[in-house]
């Protein structure tokens, strides 16, 4: 069966798969995010106290307007959480200052 028959009898609905390695989730406590003319790259990454490395865990790579619809989801999301829970507080509304010593490796 072709994927346009497989469509069909889904109901033009996507189906998405979720494995049990990637089900289970990745704990990233940082992020640090490029761009060029073509992509936008997410990096999140793990820092452990006392750990003179860290190591990125995922790597996410997206269109620019995939980019924007991600942000958009999660402005959706943020507020129906916000809603549901109360809102998300920050320390103290400062940006973060940048992290000292930081060198990437690709």
């Amino acid at each position: 069966m072709d994927n346009m028959e497989n469509q069909e009898n889904n109901n033009g609905q996507l189906q998405i798969e979720l494995k049990e390695e990637v089900a289970q989730g990745t704990y990233a406590n940082l992020a640090i995010i490029t761009h060029s003319s073509s992509e936008f790259i997410m990096d999140f990454i793990r820092v452990m106290p006392g750990m003179p490395k860290a190591g990125v865990q995922s790597r996410i790579v997206l269109a620019p307007e995939h980019a924007k619809r991600l942000l958009r989801a999660l402005e959706e999301n943020i507020g129906k959480y916000e809603r549901a829970f109360g809102s998300i507080r920050m320390p103290d509304e400062q940006p973060l200052p940048p992290l000292p010593n930081i060198k990437g490796e690709a």
